[in-house]
């Protein structure tokens, strides 16, 4: 096995690892949930979060597959970028701000 493939994004494993670490972060809701009120998502809230983190972690991962290693970090910075515009628009609807 040469150097590239040994690298985690090369490793279909990475998906699995995506996958766990959106249902880590979906803890912190869920946790915050049980001790105050301001906190109050449905499930209908934790799927598209879910789908959110978990769709954005795997468009990075194929997208990274297909191009050259120095990009990755740039190609990183597009899907935060994004990931934070969607999740401000679902949440309190930026469009009606600009």
């Amino acid at each position: 096995m040469n150097a590239t493939n040994q690298h985690i994004i090369m490793r279909n494993s990475v998906f699995g690892w995506i996958a766990l670490g959106a249902c880590l972060l979906l803890l912190i809701p869920l946790i915050a949930m049980q001790f105050t009120a301001e906190v109050n998502w449905g499930i209908l809230d934790f799927a598209v979060m879910g789908v959110l983190l978990t769709g954005t972690a795997s468009v990075f991962v194929v997208v990274a597959r297909l191009m050259p290693q120095k990009y990755w970090l740039v190609t990183a910075a597009i899907a935060t970028l994004l990931f934070l515009v969607a999740w401000a628009e679902l949440a309190v609807g930026i469009s009606s701000f600009i």
